[in-house]
């Protein structure tokens, strides 16, 4: 079966926030897309399910009443159909306020959830807002809750502030980081940045790696020569398989599945993936 840190855990984002169905129609925005696509890219590899959730007008939104419907009917999907995956619940930054973008977490126990380190000027459009007081009471609501926090980096600083709030108690150790490359306002998704960031791993950390729109291949290439514990895939970060054709969830998990083949890693199950990352199933 080959050694367990060896395996690559597959995370499928979904939606994001900002994704239309005007760019690609195969976006799942309502609670009944988004729980299909669950069980499809469960059933493709996908061990994680990374969610953002829309309104009634396909808005993005924080509200922890629209969190609890989709997650609950797509945990109700997943039974149904037999599969089992890791659900990763968004904290988005940006103009919530704190309690919405923390309210869901103690409702519906999510094995993981984002936490972004920092605050950038996202696509030189808006402020993506993460103020050091709402990564520490992130950081002490996960501990408490025992939900694992996935440490999205975007641009160098944050690793820095990765490594404070590790030393301040607030990010418990081992940190699973996921490096979120080629957002304008960040750190461009190329190999010059990838290197920059590896050293700066705090020691025992898990790491996967995205790369946004043209970048998505390069930086999954990149990444699995790098020795990558996860890829992440999905409509959030590109739209396409190649040039001009459009892309699914499934096709762009079952995509990252083979190229991990390609390169003689195996991947890893949603159980195997909590034993990698340590995470507790409470719900």
């Amino acid at each position: 079966m080959g050694n367990l840190k060896d395996k690559v855990i597959i995370t499928a984002a979904l939606c994001g926030a900002g994704t239309t169905k005007a760019q690609n129609p195969n976006v799942p925005i309502t609670p009944e897309e988004i729980a299909a696509d669950v069980v499809a890219c469960a059933k493709a590899g996908a061990a994680i399910v990374h969610l953002h959730v829309r309104d009634e007008n396909g808005v993005n939104s924080m509200e922890p009443s629209r969190f609890i419907e989709v997650v609950t009917l797509a945990r109700k999907a997943c039974e149904e159909a037999g599969v089992d995956v890791i659900f990763n619940c968004t904290t988005s930054g940006g103009k919530w306020p704190e309690e919405k973008r923390l309210g869901h977490l103690p409702e519906l126990l999510p094995e993981m959830c984002s936490c972004s380190p920092g605050t950038m000027n996202w696509s030189n459009s808006y402020v993506f807002l993460n103020t050091p007081q709402f990564i520490e009471k992130l950081g002490t609501l996960t501990q408490e809750l025992k939900i694992k926090p996935e440490i999205e980096i975007f641009d160098a600083g944050m690793m820095g502030n990765l490594n404070y709030y590790i030393k301040k108690g607030f990010i418990a150790e081992p940190p699973h980081v996921q490096f979120v490359l080629g957002v304008t306002g960040g750190m461009p998704g190329n190999i010059e940045s990838l290197s920059y960031l590896l050293p700066k791993l705090p020691e025992g950390a898990t790491w996967s790696i995205t790369g946004i729109g043209k970048s998505h291949m390069p930086m999954m290439l990149a990444g699995l020569a790098a020795g990558c514990n996860g890829l992440r895939v999905g409509l959030e970060d590109n739209i396409y398989m190649e040039k001009g054709v459009l892309a699914t969830n499934v096709s762009l998990v079952e995509r990252a599945v083979e190229l991990c083949k390609v390169v003689g890693r195996e991947i890893a199950t949603p159980a195997e993936a909590r034993e990698i990352l340590g995470l507790v199933k409470q719900k």
